[in-house]
């Protein structure tokens, strides 16, 4: 301020030369001789001025004062201020105390102002005047607001006894600040009051004003004076060529006809400020025009037309020489609204219009032109084009608004009552406020352009307005400015060039604007009856969607996955009140939640930055909160391959929202289920999966200002020469994992640690090429030309954040930046890099990928002479996947993930001791059904991933199609791959009395049994006929299995998601015989059998911890460490049954024994407490017809009822039967050849080769379809 305003002077002599010094250089006229009447005048109308406030009667001049030019203002003036020469201190302090307690108040300066008060802004008049006002003085102009205006003012020097002074709040921005004139401004010389009339104006009233428009043909005037009471004043419009107002005045004495009048002459825009409603006026010359929307007539003013008031004595009613029949003088018919609102009668609200006055409380978005009147009410101010107002328009700014809409309750999260203003309304400055204004942010200070092409093009209705401004709003908060720049996401759009805010909401335009909205049309808002704009009816919005934070969607995904994680509804009964603790512990585990867009309400819009990460090595979306793991796909089940889509934005409507969920949990048995203090961890895995085509991908534009300049240019002395590059065909990616390098040099101070890094290997399709303005030099010539030009790239440190791109049979570009003299891809080695034999015995170079060197997507098309480069994936064949003896251990191939588990030790391992640890393997168990083209029925088969491999991948969920890439192959041999260390093979104290649970082997052994370990799989192996039991699907597995595991040299890639709704397809109908024939017979299917007797019944109740039997309910272990109290049920029967083409041994178990049986839950249950005394009844038949053996009393009733009831028809009878092979098809041990059987047929006995029986696990049991009863026929006569 001290720059602004010179020290006072000390003497009334040196104030008085300060004054008259600058009056001559700001206020006379350029190139005179000092004006001293003119000094004379400034100095009394200052003390005038100055003495009018009473209290400075000893002071007869301000000398604590300082005069102060417009220059000095826009120049030196950097903060608001104000200044109130005619104010005393108790007056400024009173005046203070209207803003509110913490607001800033404007400060007060001691400054003097003056000038002249023009409406042109430069000095022609033949400039354009706009309405505005300025104060001029010989220094500049600089625009000003003033409540009340008289037009005999303009053009005159005034003294501005109190005023205020603001800059322009925008950063960067060119605009100059503006005045606030409070009060009345003190003219320097008197000002000449204009006498009245010599004679007395002729004037028309609007009754006959309106007669004469409809027959003016009838008459010969061409021109009236006008007089009458305003009764509505419009806005003032502006458009791109002019500027005008509509003007209506009525009759003076009561309620009558009233005529329209358009204001267009640019030197009559400042009427618009003198204008009052509830006031008269003279208006001369008017003439008629027409409109151009509807071609009516309408009376205009001219240039030579004046405004004044209307007083007594000064006009004379004109009459008119026509005759006017009564046909005449009735009021014209008024034109009805086109609005058409059918189909939404119930929907559709009509505003109210009305008049208020009310205070500014809060600017809730300058741009859009949002406020909030008295706390209560939202003031919008869009659907109008007021720019100069608004600058002025702040907390404490007193305003009156006429003919303003009021709409309640329009939806769209706003739950405060709208005052809105059309174009027929206006709104009137009346106090400004004593507050600074407010720093906004810059998302509520630019855009305004934007937002008035949303009104005016876009066409949007009220509701949806608000609604789009707040999430404009919103979506600055997720992206500015750490993504881009404010200015340049709300920027003015242009043509080709569309605004990037709209883009990102103008996908919905078509569903959100009703069809058939109509164009807004400046004359026929203003002037048509009944009154017809976009404010006047309107539809309550429910939020139509929201663009959630990528932190706030995530949470939201884990609130409703955590929300519907109810362990009694992942295991159902029956299934699971026979599971031990281990077993509904590990079905606990793991699971996940697929949220589709569709099941937020509002709908959910995904949006943000595609970024690499370096730190994962997947991709994400990202903005200013957080990110979110991603996997895109395109319509042809590709992954995503080009990197330069990395820094996009990308808007995706409809995608899926994964949640995995892995549980820790101690649940002694099913009954426990529902108490959650056994669940000791939780933790939770999100990310996204959507399809390209959903999404709308957006280049994001480089910050025009504020950045850091590129430094690319600078460093490099060779010119246009940039960088160089060479173009690979990659062959093989591997896995994605932590490895041991080599330290770099001058770092061996540091320890050695395993690295996220990935290997590619490839082939160099040409020599290096250099950087040639925005292309490629030709490739040079290769040192020789015939060596195999092999690579082997490393990737580590952030170089990892291109593995998301990398696929196999693609062509990439490696470019790297800086100097292109020294040839950086042809070195044999690279700084920090084992040169291992294993990696460098078939690639001609091994390099280690730079930081700073970046990636693109390439075509084999860009060299010549190379063949066409094959987009298939590498698939192995049946016979390489299942086949005994296929030398080739690693195989790829496609399949649809069927179930997904966690491999955790069982309860017994993990008492162990704490050194044992180490031999405990953890891990995942994959079961995919293989996708071949020459299979009908696709085998199964289990992919198990293990450290360091873990955790898998996003993506791997059951449903997914994928591609698994150079998996290892393994065989589980007897003997060999089942691993059996010594410190797993448990003591007898750890043994349970029998492992084997309901699964028991064929020869219902009682002894003990041991893990044996598959992979980090854990099976139970039977201590007398070593067979293996897979826990998972509780049934035995052969001696040859085929499995796959992941090694460091596995990739995969997802090649569709799962599906959001799958109907589970029907089993086939075959016979028994069909699984006889050829190799790949169905794994699950239906038939329909007879039973023909019971092989075996074996009912236990075992220690839902350690697996034990529990006689009487309780653990039959002598040792503390079981701490359960619980029992487990547990049944399994074997069945001999056939169709008449086979016959087959079939295994049911738990809730399926008693539909074999015949009996209902409450007989079952029966059943189940009476075994629960002795905890074991088994009962084993010989055969048909043959002797029970019964590792029960057989005197038992129990054992006697179980016995007759297998023998009985009940049991034996006809069934449909649903099962699964108990040979898995990933079974490749020789299968059991047929062999010979006598019969005797009569006397004669018949050998014959019997194949087999087939063994199957019951799926469900039914009891048969009964067909049809016949007619019943006639009774007889």
């Amino acid at each position: 301020m001290a720059a602004c305003r010179a020290q006072p002077p000390t003497s009334e002599q040196a104030w008085l030369e300060a004054a008259q010094t600058f009056i001559q250089e700001t206020l006379c006229p350029a190139g005179k001789e000092v004006d001293k009447e003119l000094t004379r005048s400034v100095i009394a109308c200052v003390k005038e001025t100055w003495l009018s406030q009473g209290e400075n009667q000893d002071l007869t001049l301000p000398f604590s004062y300082s005069f102060v030019s417009v220059q000095s203002l826009k120049t030196h003036q950097r903060l608001p201020c104000c200044s109130h020469l005619s104010w005393s201190q108790s007056a400024y302090q009173a005046w203070t105390r209207g803003g509110r307690p913490g607001d800033g108040v404007l400060p007060r300066e001691q400054l003097i102002l003056l000038g002249t008060l023009v409406d042109l802004l430069g000095d022609s008049e033949q400039e354009c005047r706009s309405g505005s006002l300025y104060v001029r003085d010989n220094t500049g102009t600089l625009d000003c607001e003033l409540i009340d205006l008289d037009l005999s003012w303009l053009g005159h020097l005034f003294l501005f006894p109190s005023w205020s002074y603001l800059p322009s709040a925008k950063r960067n921005s060119l605009g100059e600040g503006h005045l606030e004139l409070w009060g009345t401004p003190v003219p320097v010389f008197p000002l000449t009051v204009s006498p009245g009339p010599l004679i007395p104006i002729p004037v028309l009233y609007p009754e006959k004003a309106s007669h004469l428009l409809r027959y003016r043909k009838k008459s010969s005037i061409k021109e009236i004076n006008l007089a009458g009471k305003l009764v509505h004043l419009s806005a003032l419009i502006i458009t791109q060529n002019k500027r005008y107002f509509i003007m209506t005045l009525g009759e003076l004495a009561q309620a009558g006809s009233q005529v329209s009048i358009i204001v267009q002459i640019p030197a009559q825009m400042v009427w618009h400020r003198v204008l009052r409603p509830g006031r008269a006026y003279v208006l001369t010359k008017l003439q008629v025009t027409k409109t151009r929307i509807h071609l009516s007539c309408i009376w205009t003013t001219i240039p030579s037309s004046t405004l004044k008031p209307l007083r007594p004595g000064y006009v004379q009613e004109l009459e008119l020489d026509l005759e006017f029949s009564k046909a005449d003088l009735k009021p014209p018919p008024q034109p009805t609204s086109s609005k058409d609102s059918r189909g939404q009668e119930g929907l559709v609200r009509a505003s109210k219009v009305l008049h208020y006055l009310g205070t500014v409380t809060a600017v809730l978005h300058e741009s859009a032109g949002l406020y909030i009147l008295d706390g209560q009410l939202i003031l919008c101010l869009a659907y109008q084009k007021i720019h100069g107002l608004r600058r002025v328009i702040r907390p404490g700014v007193c305003l009156e608004l006429r003919d303003v809409h009021l709409l309640q309750a329009v939806g769209g999260a706003t739950t405060k009552p709208v005052l809105a203003l059309c174009l027929h309304g206006t709104v009137r400055l009346q106090g400004f406020s004593c507050l600074k204004p407010l720093t906004l942010p810059s998302s509520k200070v630019y855009g305004a352009s934007l937002y008035e092409q949303l009104v005016w093009k876009c066409q949007l209705g009220l509701p949806l307005y608000l609604w789009a401004a707040k999430t404009l709003e919103d979506l600055i908060y997720k992206l500015c400015p750490h993504v881009l720049r404010c200015h340049q996401f709300l920027k003015q759009p242009s043509p080709g060039k569309p605004s990037l805010g709209l883009q990102l909401l103008a996908p919905s335009w078509d569903v959100l604007i009703p069809p058939g909205s109509p164009m807004r049309h400046a004359y026929s808002e203003i002037l048509e009856e009944p009154h017809n704009c976009p404010l006047q009816k309107y539809t309550p919005l429910q939020t139509p969607y929201s663009f959630p934070t990528m932190l706030a969607l995530a949470e939201e995904g884990q609130h409703r996955a955590w929300a519907t994680f109810d362990p009694k509804a992942m295991l159902p009964l029956p299934e699971a009140s026979h599971l031990t603790s281990c077993q509904l512990n590990r079905h606990l585990a793991w699971s996940w939640v697929c949220l589709p867009s569709c099941v937020f309400q509002p709908a959910q819009v995904l949006l943000g930055v595609l970024v690499a990460s370096s730190r994962k090595g997947c991709l994400e979306l990202r903005d200013l909160r957080g990110s979110l793991p991603c996997i895109p796909l395109t319509e042809s089940s590709q992954p995503l391959i080009d990197p330069n889509l990395v820094g996009c934005l990308v808007r995706v409507e409809k995608f899926q929202l994964v949640v995995e969920r892995e549980v820790r949990s101690s649940f002694p048995s099913w009954e426990e289920m529902g108490m959650a203090r056994f669940i000791q961890k939780k933790q939770a895995r999100v990310y996204v999966q959507f399809y390209l085509a959903d999404a709308l991908i957006l280049p994001v534009p480089r910050p025009t200002f504020g950045s850091e300049p590129s430094q690319t240019a600078s460093s490099c002395p060779e010119g246009p020469h940039l960088g160089q590059s060479r173009l690979f065909l990659l062959s093989h990616k591997e896995a994605l994992m932590k490895r041991n390098f080599c330290l770099l040099p001058g770092d061996s101070s540091q320890p050695a640690k395993p690295t996220l890094s990935f290997h590619v290997s490839g082939t160099w399709l040409c020599g290096t090429q250099r950087k040639e303005g925005s292309g490629w030099s030709p490739p040079e010539s290769l040192a020789v030309e015939s060596k195999d030009q092999k690579v082997f790239l490393i990737f580590l440190g952030s170089s990892v954040r291109w593995f998301p791109f990398l696929y196999p049979n693609q062509v990439y570009r490696l470019v790297a930046s800086g100097p292109s003299q020294t040839p950086v891809f042809e070195t044999e080695g690279s700084a920090g890099t084992s040169r291992r034999p294993l990696e460098l015995a078939d690639c001609g170079s091994c390099l280690t990928v730079q930081e700073e060197w970046t990636l693109e997507l390439g075509s084999s098309q860009d060299i010549p002479n190379v063949l066409e480069v094959p987009r298939t994936l590498p698939e192995s064949s049946l016979a390489q996947l299942l086949g005994d003896n296929s030398p080739d251990s690693l195989v790829s191939f496609s399949a649809e993930i069927l179930s997904r588990i966690l491999c955790e030790p069982p309860l017994a391992l993990r008492r162990m001791k704490p050194g044992n640890a180490g031999a405990i393997k953890t891990g995942v168990k994959l079961t995919v059904a293989l996708e071949m083209d020459d299979c009908e029925y696709p085998p199964h088969l289990d992919i198990y991933i293990e450290d360091p491999q873990l955790p898998p991948q996003i993506g791997l969920l059951p449903g997914a199609r994928v591609h698994f890439s150079q998996l290892e192959k393994r065989i589980s041999r007897t003997g060999s791959h089942y691993v059996v260390p010594a410190v797993l093979q448990l003591p007898v104290s750890l043994r349970p009395a029998s492992n084997l649970q309901a699964s028991s082997c064929h020869c219902l052994s009682p002894d003990a049994e041991y893990y044996a370990q598959l992979c980090c799989d854990w099976l139970l192996v039977c201590a007398c006929c070593s067979l293996c039991f897979d826990r998972a699907l509780d049934m035995p597995l052969g001696s040859n299995i085929v499995y796959c595991c992941f090694r460091s040299s596995t990739s995969v890639q997802v090649l569709s998601f799962p599906p959001e709704t799958k109907a589970s397809a029907p089993l086939p109908h075959i016979y028994l015989a069909e699984l006889l024939q050829g190799d790949r017979p169905p794994f699950q299917a239906t038939t329909s059998c007879h039973i023909v007797y019971v092989l075996s019944l074996q009912i236990l109740w075992v220690c839902a911890h350690c697996t034990s039997i529990c006689p009487q309910g309780k653990c039959s272990r002598r040792d503390p460490s079981c701490p359960s109290q619980r029992a487990v049920s547990q049944a399994n029967i074997r069945l001999l049954v056939e169709d008449g083409t086979a016959e087959a041994t079939v295994i049911c178990r738990n809730h399926l024994v008693a539909r074999a049986l015949g009996l209902s839950p409450s007989e079952w249950s029966s059943i189940l407490e009476h075994a629960r005394g002795p905890g074991r009844v088994a009962l084993q038949f010989t055969g048909l017809g043959g002797q029970t053996e019964s590792a029960s009393k057989t005197h038992e009733p129990l054992t006697l009822l179980l016995r007759t009831l297998c023998t009985s028809p009940f049991v034996l009878r006809p069934v449909k039967l649903s099962f699964a092979l108990e040979r898995r098809p990933t079974d490749i041990s020789p299968r059991e050849p047929s062999r010979l059987q006598q019969f005797q047929c009569g006397e004669l006995p018949l050998l014959t080769r019997v194949n087999p029986r087939l063994r199957l696990v019951c799926l469900s049991l039914q009891e048969p379809e009964l067909p049809n009863p016949p007619q019943a026929s006639a009774a007889s006569s």
